[in-house]
């Protein structure tokens, strides 16, 4: 018994059969696109955990993301 009630024998079989429908180029092709979008993924996370917060560490006060924006509201209330 391979693979919950999965022999070695019948995975070998149907890896020949995948490879004989699909052939190798392509199957290298597909393997080497999941790959990247495997690296690419990665790479986002670990990005994204680097980004700075929007709160200001070393004084504890938070930054207004669109201070321009309230500016022009204030303006325009006037």
């Amino acid at each position: 018994m391979g693979f919950g009630g999965i022999s070695i024998w019948q995975l070998a079989i149907v890896l020949v059969i995948v490879i004989l429908l699909f052939g190798t180029k392509r199957l290298k092709g597909v393997g080497s696109d999941l790959g990247e979008a495997i690296k690419g993924f990665r790479k986002s996370v670990n990005t994204e955990d680097e980004k700075p917060s929007v709160q200001d560490r070393t004084s504890g006060e938070t930054h207004d993301v669109e201070p321009e924006r309230k500016k022009q509201e204030t303006r325009s209330g006037d």
